[in-house]
């Protein structure tokens, strides 16, 4: 039987592919909200009323991120090297989107509107100087830029203003992150069945979450936040992916299955309790067994870019109401616009930040000598706790 682990190459899989396709399905699926098309909403809201296109696309990346990272961190890295390349992967091309919005973007709508950048900079309420700094942690506290966008259709259709309206997630996949790390750090990546206990709990609050069984969020402060239980799911579903790759079947049989499971879910009802995990399951198929799409990254990794760029391109343009030329020619406007975007963002930002990553300014290396004894001490314990949750009391006087 071939498994994950024999059929997964890190160095020859559709991964790069897949995440440009769901990066460009997250695109499509926004022209409805920002240019008005499909009624105004989301692209699949007719099909499901449950998730969009987009949703199911955010939720593909969310699992793919939870299969690479928590394989990241069951390798060699060290705490400090684990979040400081995180911190690089997601940070620099974030912060290079929010100031291209301020200083390039939004004062060419400002120009168009007003006919000169006069008093752009001065504006009272949502300054651009105040844009990056108020969202520069990746929690968006300034959606809009000097109050622009009542003439353009996602106001008109939604009543809101944003520059950004992709960016939002950004927080929950770095705080997915920082899950991991947490996981490492007490062991439950070395005990995968403290892992899979702590993974499955996530699912299952979910599911209770999502069938109605109960109110979570008032149970649990913490998940007074509904898109926690419905973000970090398929993040946790990839850590089990990475736990147990040992364990689970590839088998062409069994993704045409829940392809068409999903599928039926998603148009039915049942999409976010069950068919999803059924989808992400034909996801790994495909990054693992159709490799004539192993070389797409071959002129950079463009799905980010076109993740972080796409919303504002799209937003600019129907300022000059490109959406009334149609579907086609707006998409494909924006999406040519989007990609050369995306190829600046990586080769002059995110390759170049991602370069750094074995890098370690000479404090923090002296840092993390003197504290590494305290670490070390600290994650034994951890992993011996977790030892003794998941070991059964019948086998307890074994070695």
């Amino acid at each position: 039987m071939t498994t994950l682990a024999t059929a997964f190459d890190p160095r020859a899989n559709s991964i790069g592919f897949l995440r440009w396709f769901l990066a460009l399905l997250v695109i499509f699926s926004h022209a409805g909200p920002i240019a008005g098309f499909y009624g105004g909403e989301d692209l699949g809201h007719s099909w499901s009323t449950e998730q969009s296109f987009g949703g199911v696309a955010v939720g593909g990346f969310f699992f793919l991120s939870g299969f690479l990272i928590t394989k990241s961190r069951m390798g060699k890295s060290t705490l400090p090297r684990f979040l400081w390349r995180r911190v690089l992967r997601i940070f620099p091309a974030f912060w290079l989107a929010l100031i291209v919005t301020a200083l390039v973007l939004a004062p060419i709508a400002w120009v168009h509107r007003v006919g000169s950048l006069s008093s752009y900079f001065a504006v009272p309420k949502e300054s651009p100087l105040t844009y990056f700094y108020n969202n520069m942690f990746l929690l968006l506290g300034q959606r809009n830029i000097a109050e622009l966008g009542e003439q353009v259709p996602y106001f008109q259709l939604h009543g809101a203003r944003d520059w950004n309206g992709s960016a939002w997630t950004l927080a929950y996949e770095f705080g997915a992150y920082l899950l991991v790390a947490i996981l490492g750090l007490i062991g439950a990546l070395a005990n995968r069945r403290l892992g899979a206990v702590i993974a499955l709990t996530i699912i299952g609050l979910s599911t209770i979450q999502w069938f109605g069984f109960g109110e979570i969020f008032t149970a649990l402060p913490v998940f007074q936040d509904i898109y926690i239980l419905l973000l970090v799911p398929p993040f946790a579903f990839g850590i089990l992916f990475a736990l147990y790759a040992d364990k689970i079947p590839m088998d062409g049989r069994f993704a045409v299955a829940a392809l068409l499971f999903a599928a039926l879910t998603y148009g039915k009802g049942g999409f976010v309790l069950f068919g999803q995990y059924a989808l992400y399951y034909f996801i790994m198929w495909f990054v693992t067994k159709v490799r004539v799409l192993q070389n797409w990254e071959r002129f950079g990794d463009f799905s980010y870019g076109i993740y972080i760029f796409a919303w504002p391109i799209m937003t600019l343009a129907t300022y000059f109401n490109l959406q009334n030329a149609g579907w086609i020619a707006y998409m494909a406007v924006v999406v040519l616009t989007i990609h050369i975007a995306a190829y600046a963002s990586w080769h002059l930002i995110e390759k170049p930040a991602m370069s750094l990553k074995n890098w370690t300014p000479r404090w923090l290396d002296a840092l993390i000598e003197r504290t590494r004894p305290s670490y070390q001490r600290f994650e034994d314990k951890a992993r011996n706790v977790g030892h003794k949750i998941t070991q059964s009391p019948r086998r307890a006087d074994q070695p």
